[in-house]
């Protein structure tokens, strides 16, 4: 994407109606180094006291299974708590049926090789929902850093692509440079709902994308 403006071409045009203006792109493929996972206890009953109860006992079960296995107590979070009343539908008329529990823990994990590890102990100790499993960089600003100079060198490789086929000197330096918004990109994986314990779940990390993007404008002279 560039834009090119045409000098004017009247008495006394002013120099910065000479401009070039240009987005630049930078992109990273990087392995990432942190996973998250949410992991959720449902619990269903006709009386909410019970239902309740037995959540809190699970989700207790749950956190210190995790913490057992090495996950620090910091690196574990409530993402959601919330009570429902669970309802049926008979011929057109709704039925009570009971309430539903379901308190969801967001889990950190830096050890990437203990993920299928971390689901399969928490569904053996009570989890019965898994989701939103995202891989990123824990620091990812080395990274960032690297890919906006690739941005600045496509943008300044741009301009002089533009300025050599319009037959106009380029001034390399830029004037502007406005940073995009074009953060990291984490892998998810979206599991469907677990209701049994299951043997190593494999779960891959992938590699991840740390993109930049700038937009830069370029002074020019004509030949």
């Amino acid at each position: 994407m560039y834009h090119y403006q045409q000098p004017n071409r009247g008495g006394g045009h002013h120099k910065g109606q000479h401009l070039i203006k240009v987005t630049g792109e930078g992109e990273l493929v990087v392995q990432p180094d942190l996973a998250s996972v949410n992991l959720g206890v449902i619990t269903e009953g006709k009386d909410l006291i019970p239902a309740q109860q037995q959540n809190a006992i699970q989700s207790t079960k749950v956190i210190q299974s995790l913490v057992e296995l090495g996950i620090p107590q910091t690196h574990i979070q409530t993402f959601d708590y919330r009570i429902e009343s669970d309802y049926d539908y008979e011929q057109g008329k709704q039925i009570f049926k009971g309430y539903k529990v379901t308190h969801i823990l967001q889990v950190k994990i830096e050890d990437l090789t203990m993920i299928g590890k971390v689901v399969d102990n928490a569904v053996q100790n009570g989890v019965n929902y898994v989701s939103n499993i995202q891989f990123t960089v824990n620091n990812k600003d080395p990274y960032y850093q690297r890919a906006l100079v690739m941005a600045v060198n496509n943008a300044i490789g741009k301009a002089k692509t533009i300025a050599d086929s319009i037959n106009v000197t380029l001034i390399p330096t830029p004037i502007l440079i406005v940073e995009g918004s074009s953060p990291i990109h984490p892998y998810s994986y979206q599991p469907e709902t677990m209701v049994k314990a299951m043997s190593t779940t494999p779960l891959e990390p992938g590699q991840i994308k740390i993109k930049a993007i700038i937009s830069a404008e370029f002074h020019y002279r004509t030949i």
